[in-house]
């Protein structure tokens, strides 16, 4: 970056030591304070953080707004570059049901969708608008939508919102034949609902102080929501818990589950008083989702040892595992993602070879088809639709190099029908790119994924600026899809480079399990090995590779900056979960007890705690030289805590030996995901390619 003599000084907490003993191990934490006490308050009102707290914030935010200073023509650029990719009047392709169908569309300028519905025929084409985020989010900070459902009658519709990035959803109810809300709304819940068949109330989970998904209520339209019945509670803290509907409509599910452990419950969804019924009782490591037809439950699971999934079959009466059929068996190497039911076929998404692909199931006889691809990277996506006895669905497909399209499809007579193409106003020529999926080799013999995008013209000589992204946790994919805002970067010069390192599932799921846990650090290693294979082929050098990754990814970020920082030439890390170790010390943090099967349990073993502490990137900050960082991170996260960062990046600054510049930015109005905007997130995005160009000497 620019002179370090020439910039301001970062500021610096005060040091209020804390020790804590676990295992026989003391350690000190000189910015625990940075933790609010209230921190539950702070999610719902922002305005309750410790005046203290809050004044470091602020001139970490001074801090960086010095520190890149001048770059905002660059930044106008950047984000008028990526809005001129945006179809601004876009809208999907509605989706039908009975006698409307139903979408989301844009107004020209607008940061919100609309949610709107015309007659499934058409008609005169009139369209309706039901919802109007742009209303809805006025004068508002931060506002971000949940869920929108129409009632099966069509008569209602349950929307949801947030307008603190908390994540508190908060459930307005909505008469169709007057536009008006009923007066009143529910409060603190997790946003999405599940409707009767008779459309008379709907199920939904409310969320308790600790942001916990703990109960679910039925509310009964028009009623109090202090009366509102209460369904299920569930006393396991470590257990996360929704409501949803089988495809067929006739029961309501209630999914839960942690990371390797689920159970589910079916209501009849004409009967909502009826008791909750058991499908299977939860076994340690045994997940399963399920859907219905004709009294048959499809249930995926990975039960027996099929760490890949497989799909059996079951009596909507059944209670027990032992009634359960394989009906699509196990392959191993043939991972199994989600599955639906229509009346007459079965669905999945299942990915071989890293690559994903649709499988389609006849009921009747048992036949089998495939849609696939053959592009070396690309994303595909299997869409939901509202009815049950079709024989078509939707699914989108994109790639590096691809904008997104959505077909139609019908699965019986395999007649595929292009209904939609991104468009990309500004213009965009797949030929002027490419796009590759090479293999990096780890230092245990195993090969890492890696999709590349770059331009056609762009030097393969080692003197290109790299973008090289991961994530490697919980099992997600990356998906190697379409991004219009990378191309700022890409036309500029960069590579952009995913990682698909273990700890995701682009492998199957032993990628997954070799990337958790005890296995944990192969995650770091390997996103490393990505890198120095990128130099040895020639994509770029070390000191030319800025390395991004965000949430579980920023973790990431924080442990490849103390293994390996002399490979990078800037990090860019995003709410990055760095402070693990506290935090899975921390049982009153809402994702905490949830996150054990994923980590760990330091509290209760000593081995976990050892593994943790051998990672945890607070814990591990070293006296040695660290490349200029960005870090980002949002007040009301509740996913990532915003004190996380912020002493992270008081330790980095207090222990690292150069002068290179780590810049803490907080939005002080958003929570885990940034901005809520369609527009607005670019503000972020350019921040960050702002940063990036700079570092890379080549913003202009």
């Amino acid at each position: 970056m620019s002179n370090p003599t020439l910039l301001p000084s970062p500021p610096m907490p005060e040091r209020r030591e804390v020790s804590d003993r676990r295992h026989g191990r003391e350690r000190i934490d000189p910015f625990a304070w940075l933790r609010a006490e209230n921190w539950q308050d702070v999610f719902k009102d922002p305005a309750s953080l410790d005046p203290a707290i809050r004044a470091h914030l602020a001139a970490e935010n001074a801090y960086q707004e010095a520190v890149m200073a001048g770059l905002g023509p660059l930044r106008a650029d950047l984000i008028a570059e990526m809005r001129g990719r945006i179809k601004e009047d876009d809208s999907s392709v509605p989706a039908p049901d009975g006698a409307y169908a139903y979408g989301v569309a844009y107004r020209e300028g607008a940061e919100y969708p609309r949610y709107v519905r015309r007659l499934r025929d058409g008609g005169d084409g009139t369209e309706t608008v039901l919802l109007d985020g742009e209303v809805e989010a006025a004068e508002r900070a931060y506002f971000s939508l949940g869920s929108v459902g129409h009632s099966p009658d069509h008569a209602w519709l349950a929307w949801s919102h947030d307008d603190k990035g908390s994540e508190f959803y908060a459930i307005s109810i909505r008469d169709l034949s007057t536009g008006e809300d009923l007066p009143y709304r529910i409060e603190d819940t997790s946003g999405g609902v599940a409707w009767s068949a008779r459309s008379r109330g709907f199920f939904y989970t409310r969320l308790d102080a600790n942001h916990r998904p703990s109960r679910v209520y039925y509310h009964k339209l028009g009623s109090d929501p202090a009366t509102d019945a209460l369904i299920y509670e569930e006393t396991d803290s470590g257990f996360f818990m929704d409501v949803d509907k089988t495809q067929s409509g006739e029961f309501v599910v209630i999914d839960i589950h942690e990371h390797e452990t689920s159970e589910t419950w079916l209501i009849p969804a004409g009967n909502p008083a009826a008791e909750p019924r058991l499908v299977a009782e939860r076994e340690r490591g045994v997940e399963y989702y399920v859907d219905e037809a004709d009294g048959t439950l499809y249930i995926l699971t990975n039960a027996d040892g099929a760490r890949d999934f497989k799909i059996a079959t079951a009596s909507t009466g059944s209670s027990r595992r032992s009634e359960w059929t394989d009906y699509v068996p196990h392959e191993d190497g043939r991972l199994i993602l989600s599955h639906m039911v229509l009346k007459r076929h079965l669905i999945w998404l299942e990915r071989r070879e890293g690559l994903p692909r649709i499988v389609v199931k006849r009921l009747a006889d048992g036949a089998e088809h495939v849609i696939a691809f053959d592009e070396e990277a690309y994303s595909l996506g299997l869409g939901g639709t509202y009815e049950f006895d079709t024989t078509t669905i939707r699914f989108s497909y994109s790639s590096l190099t691809t904008p997104a399209q959505t077909f139609e499809y019908d699965v019986e007579t395999r007649e595929r029908r292009l209904l939609k193409t991104q468009e990309v106003p500004s213009g965009h020529d797949p030929d002027a790119y490419v796009t590759r999926r090479i293999f990096a080799p780890a230092t245990d013999g195993e090969t890492v994924p890696v999709s590349l995008l770059y331009r056609r013209d762009t030097p393969l000589d080692g003197s290109a600026p790299c973008m090289l992204y991961g994530y490697g946790s919980y099992g997600i994919t990356i998906p190697a899809a379409f991004n219009a805002n990378c191309l700022s970067l890409v036309d500029r010069g960069f590579v952009w480079a995913i990682a698909h390192i273990r700890g995701g599932k682009d492998k199957g799921f032993r990628w997954y399990e070799a990337g958790r846990r005890e296995h944990k650090r192969n995650t770091f290693t390997d996103f490393i090995a990505v890198a120095d294979h990128l130099v040895a082929e020639g994509f770029t050098r070390h000191e030319r590779i800025v390395a991004q990754g965000g949430s579980a990814g920023g973790m990431l970020m924080g442990a490849i900056a103390n293994i390996a920082p002399e490979k990078f030439g800037a990090i860019v890390a995003v709410v990055p979960f760095v402070d693990v170790l506290n935090t899975m010390l921390d049982d009153t943090l809402p994702l905490t007890p949830p996150e054990w099967p994923e980590w760990g349990n330091p509290l209760q073993s000593e081995a976990d705690f050892a593994v943790i502490a051998g990672y945890s990137p607070y814990d591990n900050v070293q006296a040695q030289a660290y490349p200029p960082m960005l870090v980002l991170a949002g007040l009301t996260d509740p996913r990532v805590t915003y004190w996380e960062p912020a002493k992270w990046v008081a330790r980095l600054r207090e222990t690292k030996t150069d002068d290179n510049p780590i810049l803490l930015r907080v939005n002080m109005d958003a929570g885990h995901g940034g901005a809520s905007g369609r527009f607005a997130r670019l503000e972020e995005v350019a921040y960050i390619y702002s940063f990036s160009l700079k570092v890379m000497g080549t913003a202009g």
